[in-house]
């Protein structure tokens, strides 16, 4: 938050005279706490890089700008070559006038259990004083790592050890710490196209190559992973980010065979594979596998809170000793007290009782958006990857560009996102398809919102 509006500021999109949105309409906007907008405001007045008016409000202060910008906006166009940030058409100053947010990743924090989460939290910090006061275990506390290793055995078919878990705040973080592990002269990435920005970043920043693979009806086409000469491949094989489709087994075992005779390794990105909505939940990749060739990884944002930032992966066997060998030269990177208090909440089972009642709800919001569409939009559109997970993809049969359709949607009171970024190659993305998240809204709020979209946009 504080370094997004610090660069929003930096690069003029919020000029001097800007007054920034009160601290309950923000939070309430971007579905964080207040104590984060508050913390990032005390943070930018300090820096001098707003100032405070007497019964008035926040308001940016007037900066050198040439100075500021000609390093920044070198390393930012730079950046934009390999990646973009998939919200950045996203401002602060027209947070106002959006009323109903399509935004991808959001959650709906009405039926999260407050009471007993605030409960087992307290209890944690009554009973642990000592060991809260402690530097915890770089890996992640070992409690939560059994009770994980368990959830993952009989949820998703993981095999695994506690020693095998690292806990870290992201899929981001955790991708970064891999690539330090892996070392090596092998620089070269293959991934999904298009496919997750979060980790393309991750990748730039530790000096890989991304190779594009193209993506067929079910999944990554492996024939064009085997012709490069990546060791690494990044894949979503249960619910591919963005477009949805589920990699068949067939082509599981396939890429688990390529890595096998190339002694190469597969990321597997399980992100969301607790929401799905039509049959069984598909089995992680990594169960399949016989030559430990395969590193999963997950999160709890999409279940939890989103402000309780934790993730998790599951290292092959061969990676524990490497990372033993240099813990000592990590520090934490979760809190403690969510650590503790997350193990509690899924030992005194909380976290199944939780999921089941989320997944009903999102279920049940997931069809109304299916049929809102189906409904108002009936030829004019088409959803694609709409079986699991908290968004789809909706292919608009229009001759309005990506860039005119969120404009006119903006127009409406409505955002919604681009998929043309997740793309390397972005002349390959020829349709006109948006990103439609819907987890954070009401019912009410997504038949609205379809509703607008398709009186502005025919």
């Amino acid at each position: 938050m504080y370094q997004y509006i610090r660069d929003e500021i930096t690069y003029g999109h919020l000029p001097a005279g800007t007054r920034l949105p009160a601290i309950r309409q923000l939070s309430e906007h971007l579905h964080i706490s207040r104590n984060t907008v508050e913390s990032a405001y005390m943070q930018l007045t300090a820096e001098g890089y707003t100032e405070s008016r007497a019964r008035s409000g926040l308001y940016v202060v007037e900066l050198e700008q040439d100075y500021l910008l000609s390093e920044q906006k070198a390393r930012a166009e730079q950046m934009k070559e390999q990646i973009s940030d998939p919200y950045s058409e996203e401002r602060l100053d027209t947070a106002r006038e959006i009323r109903i947010d399509f935004r991808n990743g959001s959650t709906d924090m009405r039926y999260f259990p407050y009471t007993v989460w605030n409960r087992i939290s307290l209890q944690t910090m009554q009973a642990n004083t000592r060991a809260l006061t402690r530097e915890g275990d770089p890996q992640g506390e070992y409690g939560l790592r059994c009770q994980l290793t368990s959830y993952l055995r009989y949820s998703r078919g993981v095999k695994c050890r506690p020693e095998q878990i690292v806990m870290g705040v992201g899929i981001q973080q955790l991708t970064t710490l891999l690539c330090q592990l892996i070392g090596g002269d092998h620089r070269e990435v293959a991934m999904e196209e298009p496919g997750y920005n979060g980790v393309k970043s991750a990748f730039v920043h530790q000096n890989y190559r991304i190779t594009p693979i193209s993506l067929q009806e079910d999944g990554i086409d492996v024939e064009a992973v085997k012709r490069t000469k990546a060791k690494l491949v990044f894949v979503t094989p249960s619910h591919q980010f963005p477009l949805g489709m589920i990699m068949s087994v067939n082509k599981r075992l396939k890429l688990l065979q390529w890595a096998a005779e190339q002694q190469a390794l597969i990321i597997e990105d399980d992100y969301d594979s607790e929401f799905r909505y039509q049959g069984c939940l598909i089995p992680a990749l990594q169960g399949l596998d016989k030559t430990d060739s395969v590193v999963y990884m997950g999160t709890f944002s999409k279940a939890l809170l989103y402000g309780i930032s934790m993730s998790y992966m599951v290292l092959p066997e061969r990676f524990v000793p490497i990372f033993r060998e240099r813990v000592c030269e990590l520090e934490p990177t979760v809190s403690t007290i969510h650590t503790h208090t997350l193990e509690r909440f899924m030992a005194e089972g909380h976290w199944e009782k939780h999921l089941r009642k989320m997944k009903k709800v999102y279920q049940k919001k997931h069809a109304l958006l299916v049929e809102c569409i189906s409904r108002y939009f009936g030829k004019k559109a088409s959803v694609i990857g709409h079986r699991s997970g908290l968004h789809v993809v909706l292919e608009v049969h229009s001759d309005y560009t990506e860039e005119e359709l969120i404009k006119l949607a903006a127009n409406q009171g409505v955002r919604v996102y681009g998929t043309s970024r997740f793309w390397m190659n972005s002349e390959q993305s020829l349709a006109t398809r948006l990103l439609i998240g819907f987890g954070g809204l009401t019912e009410e709020e997504i038949e609205e919102g379809v509703r607008l979209l398709h009186e502005v946009w025919f």
